[in-house]
């Protein structure tokens, strides 16, 4: 008897399974993502919805320096949604690869959900599998079974490609909007000028770019201005730079693309622009680090040092002429990023760009509580 009761047992789980299986899929909703809160962007000027810096400057930079700025690094989506399932669906730029950074930091992009009251959490990466090679779309699912329940989300968008068109995927009878306007503050806007490794160099996935990891501890905005190869104080990018009406603080990291006499020559009339449009406004003038290989190879040896003295100079005759709202952190403070924090000797890891971010974090909350007073 008890035999016959787990044979049927057995057969009406199998029958339900059966049925299960086919019952269709509920359908997706793909929800534009500029109908939704598109966030740390300096521009609304700009070529592409998801481009960095203002369309009228394709003329006055160089080719390279456009180009770069296509990226999306840093651009985020905010939303909130009691969807049970949430994915993605985008349309790559170029579709690009490169040999020493992750395909997932490189053009994947990353799911954060808001717990409690202030903490920030990853939910999953999608693979950037190119799904339609012709047009360069990547679509994937990044959770699935959730509680239905409303919460807070925010995707972070590719670092090094560029993206064309962007839908956040929902259930069809899901609630989205914009989310909270006071989760990553509209109110509170850093902007964020350097290299490579301010773009998120080599970052394994998008939300590992230290202007997204600061971001999300001081709950603001964060204006990516990182540029590959491309940080060179150009007089045209302070001038756009100091057009956005709505900044905070400046944060200039451009070191490590400038040799030794562009620090000395290009430094002063950069931030003097920012200053003499922004006076309010404090700037943080960031050294550039002292590369691990720097220890044993005698000429970056000298050679790094000099090119933060020559910055540093400038530094102290901007200080010299007026005191206020002008800050410098030198490598010293941030000693330690390099050790084991870098994929090549030069561009952070996961691991660098959390001591980055942790070095910086506090130092740029201090500033930003003494604005406020």
């Amino acid at each position: 008897m008890k035999r016959l009761i787990l044979n049927l047992l057995c057969l009406t789980a199998c029958v339900a399974s059966l049925f299960a299986a086919d019952e269709p899929e509920k359908p997706w909703r793909y929800v534009d993502a500029q109908e939704l809160r598109v966030i740390n962007k300096g521009w609304d000027n700009t070529l592409r919805k998801y481009t960095r810096i203002p369309a009228n400057l394709k003329d006055s930079v160089r080719p390279d320096l456009w180009e770069r700025s296509q990226c999306s690094s840093g651009i985020g989506v905010r939303f909130a949604t009691n969807s049970t399932r949430i994915g993605v669906k985008y349309e790559l730029l170029w579709n690009t690869h490169l040999i020493h950074m992750a395909d997932t930091g490189l053009k994947g992009t990353d799911l954060y959900i808001f717990e409690g009251d202030s903490t920030w959490r990853h939910v999953n990466t999608n693979r950037p599998y190119v799904n339609n090679k012709e047009e360069k779309i990547c679509e994937s699912t990044y959770v699935s079974n959730l509680d239905g329940e409303m919460h807070e989300y925010m995707v972070y968008l590719p670092l090094y490609d560029g993206v064309e068109e962007l839908w956040i995927k929902v259930d069809s009878d899901a609630v989205i909007t914009p989310g909270r306007l006071d989760l990553i503050d509209k109110d509170t806007k850093i902007i964020a000028y350097g290299t490579s490794i301010l773009q998120g160099g080599c970052a394994s996935r998008t939300g590992m770019a230290a202007t997204n990891i600061i971001s999300r501890a001081l709950n603001c905005e964060i204006v990516n201005i990182g540029i590959s190869g491309e940080g060179k104080m150009d007089n045209c990018m302070a001038r756009a730079m100091a057009e956005i009406e709505d900044a905070d603080l400046y944060l200039i990291d451009p070191v490590p693309n400038c040799t030794e006499m562009m620090c000395d020559t290009l430094t002063y009339d950069f931030i003097n622009i920012l200053r003499k449009a922004r006076p309010d406004v404090p700037i943080v003038m960031l050294e550039g680090p002292i590369y691990p290989y720097a220890r044993y190879d005698s000429f970056f040896n000298k050679y790094l040092p000099a090119k933060n003295a020559a910055f540093r100079r400038n530094y102290e005759r901007l200080k010299a002429e007026n005191p206020d709202n002008l800050y410098y952190v030198d490598s010293i403070e941030l000693d330690g990023v390099e050790d084991d924090g870098t994929v090549d000797g030069i561009h952070l890891t996961d691991l660098g760009f959390k001591y980055y971010a942790e070095k910086m974090t506090p130092i740029l909350r201090d500033i930003l509580a003494k604005k406020a007073k």
